[in-house]
């Protein structure tokens, strides 16, 4: 069911937290192993210069990588207040509170989408307003499963992707970055542990990468894999298959019981149209398949409300409130409301169903709002061929986190 055009959204889509990296990211993928390795030389160097001038923060490590959420750092923005203002379709408002697990059994290695308001094509690892806001929205909450770590990359800008042909450089440099900091992060502090990892957009273009050359292929990082939900990327496997495309060894969630498994999907209010950038294999942020090409394959799409399922199921939605907005610019849309807590929850408004057809795979998002419900729901703030891509995370935040529970816990079992 495709929303009302007329359906203002409460909460207003973050237009910078979520701009995709619109086809770059094959570039990296296609770089040879040498060249990657010489820009993640070239990338240390950079961060030695930057600890050395006074621009990094506080949280660089030994290792020299700057880290944007780490456990044990006072001003972690993925460790924030998650109290929420649950608004249901009558009565009064509620209170919901969660609170950052004191000793979690598993970790998360979270990489963030596009935000970078620097001019710059490629960002450099200053952690900026717009980074840590980000983390608060879309991160902080799997704080309450497990130990978040965050790293800094050297991303793709905004204006970056405005940049056209210069950006194929661009995209190796930004995953060397992130390809430095797991390495850094399985050296010093993952320890055995079991990993989620996290991304959007330009991230899970980035962790696609990362986990097609370091981990699919290799048993004992495979080990360690709790969980890849990688949201707004185009994940492929071949047409009705689980496992191919993307990767070779990492199979579709089907079950919250499944471990070392990906989830993934992008989220549509209405079927992606011929020039979508998501839900189409080969489009948007393109896959890092090794350019293997989009024939035979599809985007998976995993349904973070039921992995199993085939029907539309009702989705847990957490979006920001004014408060948790501050620092991050450029939004579009209405004024997010302005609540006491930083959270608002607005249960039973969305569901969710994985739907395939002419070529395109997505998550429909349906809002069917009864008479007397006076919430509002998301729209396509940029357009059909983005969807609902700005919301992506918020649109199943509760979902995603009840997913990361379930599967830690199997994976503890497990072990």
């Amino acid at each position: 069911m495709r929303l009302p055009p007329a359906v203002a959204h409460r909460v207003r889509p973050l237009v910078l937290v979520s701009l995709g990296l619109l086809g770059v990211a094959a570039a990296a993928c296609g770089s040879s192993t040498s060249s990657t390795t010489t820009t993640t030389t070239a990338n240390a160097a950079a961060v030695r210069a930057a600890v050395a001038d006074g621009a990094m923060a506080s949280k660089t490590d030994a290792s020299g990588i700057e880290w944007l959420c780490k456990p044990g750092t006072s001003d972690d923005p993925c460790t924030g207040v998650l109290t929420t203002t649950v608004l249901a379709a009558s009565g009064p408002p509620t209170v919901q509170h969660a609170s950052v697990a004191p000793d979690p059994p598993v970790d998360c290695f979270y990489v963030y989408p596009t935000v970078s308001q620097q001019a710059t094509v490629t960002a450099n690892l200053h952690i900026d307003a717009s980074e840590s806001s980000v983390a608060r929205i879309q991160a902080s909450r799997f704080s309450q499963v497990c130990k978040v770590y965050a790293p800094m990359y050297p991303q793709i800008t905004v204006s970056g992707l405005a940049a056209g042909a210069r950006t194929a450089t661009a995209a190796v440099t930004a995953y060397a970055g992130v390809q430095a900091a797991w390495h850094d992060y399985l050296t010093n502090y993952n320890h055995g542990r079991g990993v989620i990892v996290i991304g959007h957009s330009q991230g899970s273009g980035m962790l696609i990468n990362l986990l097609r050359r370091q981990v699919d292929t290799d048993p004992s990082q495979r080990k360690l894999l709790v969980s890849a939900m990688l949201l707004g990327g185009n994940v492929t496997v071949p047409i009705g298959k689980v496992v191919g495309g993307s990767f070779q060894h990492i199979p579709a969630c089907t079950s919250t019981a499944q471990v070392g498994c990906v989830l993934a999907y992008s989220s549509f209010d209405a079927p992606p149209p011929a020039d979508s950038l998501f839900g189409r294999p080969g489009q948007g942020v393109t896959q890092l398949s090794g350019g293997s090409g989009t024939a035979g394959l599809q985007v998976l799409c995993t349904n973070p409300a039921d992995l199993s399922g085939t029907a539309a199921a009702p989705l847990a939605p957490y979006f920001p409130t004014r408060s948790l907005l501050t620092g991050l610019g450029g939004l579009a849309g209405l004024t997010p409301p302005a609540l006491a807590t930083p959270w608002v929850a607005e249960p039973q408004v969305y569901s969710g169903q994985c739907l395939s057809q002419g070529g395109a795979t997505w998550l429909q998002v349906s809002a069917p709002i009864t008479p007397g419900d006076s919430r509002q729901v998301v729209t396509q703030t940029l357009g059909p061929t983005w969807g609902l891509h700005l919301v992506d995370v918020n649109i199943a935040l509760g979902d995603l986190v009840d997913v990361a529970r379930t599967e830690a816990a199997a994976y503890v079992h497990r072990s």
